[in-house]
């Protein structure tokens, strides 16, 4: 068995003869797919139509080349792994090198499962309104940053990686700019690029440290574990935690997401959520929960902790939200800090070498980083289809949309009851081997501090997974159900069946996922033989159909039976209604004496309001009433009502940063005089200085 980031040549040999399919040459060919259907996309750029199917349908033909050589790699016998070279420069010996293990194949699958809907709901959605004229544009952008994240994910050194994350940044950047015209955009994609270079720089950082110390770039060097020692270690942390907890969007470095997530086109929203964030985290769970050695305690701790205010603070600031893209947004945080809880209760169990529990955690983090992708790849989705019916994003002008969307009403609806973590679907799965991982890591740890760490974390995941309930009945509820608020909801229509089979096909796989977690768990069982410190195959699956963590009764867990259950009530109740004979009576819903009107009905404001008054320590709310009346204030005509939340990281943090870098670039203008001789006198200084040091060193 072969453990870690790369194989040795004999393994590599021996992958080739075991896998159908060569992870090189998918690898290769996934990569010349993409850069020809970018050559034909740019080349067909006049012809709208042709443009958006040789663009997306092409993408989407890449992925299916990716997903196969990720599949093959999981079905290869456990811990095999490749590596080898994407290219080479012979002339310079410059080389980009791949280094495929199941880590990378996971996350290969992600991105895949979600990829190839958005590019098909694409295909549809960008045939509407002004981003028509911007197709071409587009789906070169789409397939660029698909490739750049996939070339992440396989990776083998760190030259090939920071070309690949850069490449990743910028196409994102591009198309959050899309509609360009809109300074809201320009001003998220410029908070994007700038937050992060400023994680790429932490990453260049850490990754030439490793280098200068042990003499390679190669990540079979670089992430062995055993390169960096005592305090350098923690250092080299902390550099890589911040510059892929920013791409993650972890609290409290996801002051950009927010404002960028909104601002791009529904579909890229979806990829951007539901994979590259995933970047972040695969970062994080190769270097610094598995790269750098043994988790020390303190890490775990810290991953735990920024997890728990991430989930926290990520579903309370999406309940406040009406904007409906926003509002997902916020929830793209919540659920990093659901994936960061697991992942740190895997890490502190290392720390303590409790390997079967570590194994249950990471295994609870990877599950949910692709229940997240399916599910908030569908709520985007969603939205995307009731923003481009409506054509606004306020959830306080929908209304009715179920009546006028029933099949993009019902998918949403799958989504929101998956995110909430309801049984049988998808995100319940995850969520539970999250409660599992902290619940047996309490019971079986004689640690003190994992006797008050771990069920602080499972109490702040119930918190978490309880308002995210709440949020879901208000964005369902206010916007598909009573009726419609504008005349816009009044006139929506449902989309093209090309716009609605991706989100059918999201919606399948949340229910998927979530009936069959033992299956998911075997091939997650493939991906964390690779992983160094954990044990084989944890009993953590019962015939494909259930979960188990620490073999006892009462942590076995099969959702086919909630789901059973759930069918045969229905069914009774649907046979007791039709052997009863009463016909269904159609009456206005009571409105207290009067005739409900869009005007008399719960708003999102409304509903949220308890909540807020809740967390008001939190959200220090601002609220300005205004009474409308020509004679007195007391007989209004009308009534203004305004609330919004303090942005505290926003105000608190980075405003006061913001201001001491434009303080200190305010008084360094002295040294930009404006004199070529002042500057020839900065270069003589220089290298009088260079001289000098070099004279003392010798």
């Amino acid at each position: 068995m072969v453990a870690g980031p790369m194989a040795s040549g004999a393994a590599l040999q021996e992958a080739r003869t075991v896998t159908p399919f060569d992870p090189g040459s998918g690898l290769r060919l996934a990569i010349a797919l993409r850069v020809a259907v970018v050559a034909l996309t740019l080349l067909s750029a006049r012809r709208s139509s042709a443009c958006r199917w040789v663009g997306f349908a092409g993408s989407a033909l890449a992925s299916i080349v990716t997903a196969a050589t990720a599949a093959a790699m999981l079905s290869a016998e456990a811990g095999i792994s490749s590596h080898g070279e994407l290219f080479l420069h012979r002339a310079s010996g410059f080389s980009f090198t791949y280094a495929a293990d199941g880590l990378s194949a996971w996350f290969l699958i992600v991105l895949s499962t979600l990829s190839i809907p958005i590019a098909i709901f694409s295909i549809g959605y960008f045939a509407h309104g002004p981003l028509a004229r911007r197709t071409a544009f587009s789906a070169a952008g789409f397939n660029a940053l698909v490739g750049a994240v996939e070339l992440v994910f396989v990776a083998g050194d760190a030259i090939t990686f920071l070309f690949a994350w850069e490449l990743m940044t910028l196409a994102a950047v591009a198309l959050v700019t899309t509609e360009h015209e809109e300074g809201d955009h320009r001003r998220a994609a410029f908070l994007y690029l700038v937050l992060s270079h400023l994680g790429t720089g932490c990453l260049i950082a850490g990754f030439f440290a490793l280098a200068s110390m042990s003499g390679s770039v190669s990540f079979a060097t670089l992430l062995s574990g055993e390169v960096a020692r005592g305090p350098m270690r923690d250092g080299l942390f902390a550099l890589f935690f911040i510059g892929f907890g920013i791409k993650a969007g972890i609290v409290p470095l996801h002051v950009w997401l927010p404002e960028a997530h909104p601002a791009a086109p529904s579909s890229i929203s979806a990829l951007m959520s539901g994979v590259l964030l995933k970047a972040g985290i695969y970062g994080i769970v190769r270097v610094c929960a598995f790269g750098l050695g043994t988790p020390s305690l303190s890490w775990g701790v810290i991953v735990i902790a920024l997890g728990g205010l991430s989930a926290v603070l990520g579903v309370l600031y999406a309940l406040m939200q009406h904007d409906i893209k926003r509002l997902l947004a916020y929830h793209s945080i919540e659920n990093i800090g659901i994936i960061l809880l697991g992942l740190g209760a895997g890490m502190v169990a290392l720390s303590y070498g409790r390997g079967e529990i570590a194994w249950i955690g990471v295994a609870a983090s990877l599950y949910h980083v692709l229940n997240h992708a399916v599910f908030k790849g569908l709520l985007f989705l969603g939205a995307g289809t009731v923003v481009m019916a409506t054509g606004t994003r306020q959830i306080e002008q929908f209304g009715g949309l179920l009546r006028r969307m029933p099949w993009t009403g019902l998918c949403f609806l799958i989504g929101a009851m998956a995110i909430s973590a309801l049984p049988p679907l998808n995100g319940f799965a995850s969520e539970w081997l999250t409660f599992q991982a902290f619940l047996f890591g309490f019971r079986e740890s004689p640690e003190p501090l994992a006797h008050f760490l771990f069920p602080v974390g499972g109490a702040v995941l119930a918190l978490t997974t309880a308002l995210a309930a709440a949020c879901f009945v208000k964005a369902f509820g206010i916007s598909f159900l009573a009726l419609p608020r504008t005349a816009a909801a009044a006139g929506a229509r449902e989309a093209p069946p090309i716009m609605l089979i991706p989100q059918a096909l999201l919606a399948a796989l949340c229910l998927g996922l979530g009936l069959f977690p033992g299956g998911v768990l075997k091939a997650l069982g493939r991906v964390l033989v690779s992983l160094p410190g954990l044990p084989p195959q944890a009993d953590a699956a019962w015939n494909g159909l259930g979960m188990a963590t620490g073999g006892a009764a009462f942590d076995y867990v099969v959702p086919m039976v909630f789901a059973a259950a759930l069918a045969c009530g229905i069914g009774v109740a649907a046979a007791l209604s039709a052997r009863s004979g009463v016909s269904a009576r159609r009456a206005p819903t009571w409105g207290c004496g009067g005739e409900l009107s869009p005007q008399t009905e719960y708003t999102a404001t409304a509903f949220s309001k308890p909540l807020m008054m809740i967390f008001q320590a939190i959200y220090r709310p601002t609220r300005r009433v205004e009474s409308l009346g020509d004679v007195s204030p007391y007989f209004p005509q009308g009534v203004r009502y305004h609330s919004e939340i303090e942005p505290t990281f926003e105000r608190h943090v980075y405003g006061p940063v913001l201001r001491g870098v434009l303080r200190v670039a305010d008084s360094l203008k002295v040294i930009q005089a404006g004199s070529l001789h002042a500057y020839l006198g900065y270069v003589i200084a220089l290298v009088v200085w260079l001289m000098l040091v070099v004279w003392w060193r010798a």
